[in-house]
């Protein structure tokens, strides 16, 4: 449920504009081009080099660091773009800690790898200063193509269909294209409308339309839309959200994460947000994360993450959960919410320890419990509203190869595909391959 404004003890402008301005400023500035001229200095050029395998998108960074240390940020750009077209968003949330600077030999041997990311923001934002469009559109195919979905998988999919010369029309949901990335991550991790510059950068190339309103359901059907068109592919994320299975977990105060960072993400005035004094948010990955320490940055004074398993089994990095704790958010593992407390309006939250078992976690007599007058669950979500025509893989799409379903002529990538890993740069990778294999398809056909 959502907050009501007479919830006690949840309240908007507990800081100042100026510190809240400060509290969501960009967490990792840009360099400047000594600074990565510098970094890029550090690279090894390896020949055989780890962080390409790395990356999902399969960059060739060694080549792209090379052009910035050579003076040619811009070519750096292109070479980042051709395999990964949201690359800028990519260098600013990409968990890079386990990716490719994960495998640097610099981070084997140092313990300090080439900062990929930072510089691979650098060469994006670079060729992106330029304006225009890096990429052609190759000669009308005649062929449409219907995309559902303009997160990350649908909108790698929708330019690469369009640099191809197919026709596409996207079709989105909610009132504007980006899907996680506009509406699903930390406000500090892109600010200053970055994503939606990204959108605009992209559908620059031309040939691609963008429906808005419009998802599977709701004005579309999967057969209608397979009529109309020579393939569709669908990127429609994950829409449902797991319950607590708590006692008591209807009670207002008790929301789902990604709800309050979807809003965080299109306010205009952040000190309007309203916010607890004690939040508690149920979780362990990114979105757990991101609650947390937004909440602890809009005036919360105390933030605490609970997490049924310990902090190896958790989604999000390590280097997440320290930005977590540094911003004095405090983390609590192997504990599961058992029921939460309150008359209409959550109060206090009571969670059992945990204990893994061949059988499962198992629930410990031993409880405590913690005073909350806002909760956000974030403990999974799940998909929703896809057709039953589709054959699934455990709770998702299935698929094989580049993104194929059991019905010809329809593809899914993203994170309603299953066998992904549910970040960004993953979908991105699904969507430019199953745009690959829609190409082929058609041009065989």
């Amino acid at each position: 449920m959502t907050n009501s404004p007479l919830t006690p003890g949840v309240a908007p402008g507990r800081l100042p504009a100026e510190t809240l301005a400060a509290n969501f400023s960009d967490k990792a500035p840009a360099y400047d081009p000594h600074e990565a001229m510098v970094a890029a200095d550090r690279c090894y050029f390896c020949h055989d080099a780890p962080c390409i395998t790395a990356c999902p998108t399969t960059i060739d960074i060694p080549l792209f660091i090379r052009q910035i240390a050579t003076g040619t940020p811009e070519a750096a750009g292109r070479t980042i773009f051709e395999q990964n077209i949201l690359g800028g968003m990519c260098a600013r949330v990409c968990p890079t800690e386990n990716l490719c600077e994960g495998a640097c030999v610099r981070e084997a041997a140092e313990g300090k790898p080439v900062e990929i990311g930072r510089l691979q923001r650098f060469a994006t934002d670079s060729l992106m200063a330029q304006g225009g469009h890096p990429f052609a559109r190759a000669p009308e195919t005649g062929k449409r193509v219907a995309v559902v979905g303009a997160g990350p998988a649908g909108l790698a999919a929708a330019h690469r269909l369009a640099m191809k010369g197919h026709a596409v029309t996207v079709f989105e949901a909610r009132g504007k294209a980006g899907g996680l990335n506009e509406f699903g991550i930390a406000a500090y991790k892109s600010p200053d409308g970055f994503a939606q510059d990204e959108v605009d950068w992209l559908l620059s190339i031309g040939g691609i339309t963008v429906e808005t309103g419009k998802s599977l359901g709701a004005g579309l059907t999967l057969d209608g839309l397979r009529a109309d068109h020579d393939a569709v592919l669908l990127a429609v994320g994950l829409a449902g959200v797991n319950a607590l299975a708590a006692e008591g977990e209807d009670v207002d105060g008790v929301r789902d994460a990604v709800d309050f960072i979807a809003e965080l993400r299109q306010a205009g005035d952040k000190a309007a947000l309203p916010i607890g004094r004690d939040v508690v948010v149920i979780g362990g990955g990114m979105t757990a994360i991101d609650a947390g320490v937004q909440s602890k940055l809009l005036g919360a004074e105390n933030v605490t993450i609970v997490y049924r398993r310990g902090p190896a089994a958790m989604g999000a990095s390590r280097r997440e959960q320290d930005l977590a704790t540094s911003k004095g958010v405090r983390i609590v593992h192997n504990a599961a919410p058992v029921r939460v407390i309150g008359n209409g309006t959550v109060r206090e939250i009571e969670f059992a320890y945990t204990s893994p078992t061949p059988q499962g976690l198992a629930l410990l007599d031993e409880t405590f419990r913690l005073k909350a007058d806002q909760v956000f669950k974030a403990i999974g979500q799940v998909l929703d509203g896809a057709p039953e025509a589709l054959a699934r893989d455990g709770r998702k799409i299935a698929v094989t190869g580049a993104g194929r379903t059991s019905l010809p002529g329809v593809w899914a990538a993203g994170d309603c595909a299953a066998g992904g890993d549910d970040l960004t740069v993953t979908a991105v990778a699904e969507g430019r391959d199953a745009a690959e294999d829609i190409h082929a398809t058609l041009m065989a056909g």
